[in-house]
């Protein structure tokens, strides 16, 4: 007996001596399943506390309503750091699952169907991504995080057969999400490391050269863009979480200028027909607090609704909304929820009339989604 404790004490102090966390064991839980369902499933990447190596990957079964936290790992048991440090965005192009690990530079590419790792394409300091004709285009900082001092980011553009970088182009400090109409990428650049120096402009990058041909005033400390079915780019600005306020502003592709600006709050939306979905989890130094609110916004005649994509409540239940993604062809609204960003967080599945249908813990700051179909 006391050579099995032996043997265990000394496993326990060899764990206790591993520089990087161990990736943690898959989990399942049961939803409410939708045997109809068009779409097969849905993964969601958790971003994890920046380096402690938790990003993670989960699969949720929409058919069967299986949930899967850390899909990754259950997958992939061979890469023994699991999926890295920061899960930055995700997208599915050609049968494959790109999943953009920021603080781990690099974007791991999987398998759709399976999740099993294809391939890692090595990108410093990447952020978001996009795809286009064939190609994935991938938004870097480049510089150090945090450096005030750093150079100009980049985008990258990925040969999507090859899986391989073929180009880059320089854009604006920190560029964020992008959005490709009409062969054009639009970059959003933030700057956001050297405030009050903020960025304030929209990179425009013709897709054939792979130049950037202009720059978009729009306002400072740019983050999220999501282009609506009409040409016209929804983006939001962080301002600078003391006097200047965050906004929505509107951008129209054929003049490439500013249409509309919606004078509230606006962290992230998505787009789905003719609506825009929107929650703001606004910050301020002086206040020392979030702001939290939710909208819906008709894209096509760009106009703020009255009506709500929560009506039973149950948003007071919702500490930090992270994370949202409309599915569309039910039109249920899911919602993460990040919580302390420190402990799992939520996934919340609310049905077309705003009623919370079912809430399933995930991990550690739940943000990105994207649908299998």
């Amino acid at each position: 007996m006391r050579k099995i404790v032996g043997i265990w004490c000394l496993a326990l102090g060899l764990l206790s001596c591993r520089k990087d966390p161990r990736p943690l064991p898959a989990e399942v839980s049961l939803v409410e399943p939708d045997p109809t369902s068009v779409l097969t499933g849905m993964y969601l990447v958790n971003e994890g506390n920046m380096n402690m190596n938790k990003a993670s990957l989960d699969y949720l079964d929409l058919i069967n309503g299986v949930y899967t936290r850390n899909f990754y790992n259950q997958v992939n048991p061979g890469i023994t750091k699991g999926l890295g440090d920061v899960g930055n965005d995700i997208g599915i192009y050609g049968g494959k699952l790109y999943v953009v690990v920021n603080i781990s530079n690099k974007v791991e590419v999987l398998d759709v169907k399976t999740g099993k790792r294809i391939n890692q394409i090595n990108l410093t300091n990447c952020r978001y991504i996009s795809f286009a004709n064939g190609k994935a285009y991938v938004s870097a900082y480049l510089g150090r995080v945090g450096d005030p001092t750093a150079a100009n980011g980049i985008v990258a553009e990925i040969d999507t057969a090859k899986l391989s970088i073929n180009r880059t182009v320089e854009v604006g400090r920190q560029p964020e999400e992008m959005a490709v109409v009409n062969n054009k990428l639009y970059v959003a650049n933030s700057g956001g490391y050297s405030p009050p120096n903020y960025e304030s402009t929209i990179s425009v990058i013709d897709l054939n050269s792979f130049k950037e041909v202009k720059r978009i005033e729009v306002a400072i400390n740019l983050h999220r863009l999501k282009a609506d079915r009409y040409g016209d780019l929804y983006v939001t600005s962080r301002g600078d979480y003391y006097t200047i306020p965050s906004k929505l502003f509107v951008i129209d592709t054929q003049t490439e200028q500013v249409k509309k600006t919606f004078d509230l709050a606006a962290s992230n939306l998505a787009i789905d027909d003719d609506k825009a979905y929107i929650y703001a989890t606004a910050w301020n130094y002086i206040q020392g607090k979030n702001t939290i609110n939710y909208y819906m916004i008709d894209v096509k005649d760009e106009s703020l609704l009255a009506t709500q994509f929560i009506t039973d409540g149950t948003q007071k239940n919702i500490e930090v909304p992270y994370g949202i993604a409309v599915n569309p062809y039910t039109k249920e609204v899911y919602v993460t929820d990040a919580k302390d960003y420190v402990t799992p967080g939520k996934l919340h599945c609310y049905t077309p009339y705003g009623k919370l249908k079912w809430s399933v813990t995930t991990g550690d700051i739940p943000a990105h989604v994207v649908f299998v179909k």
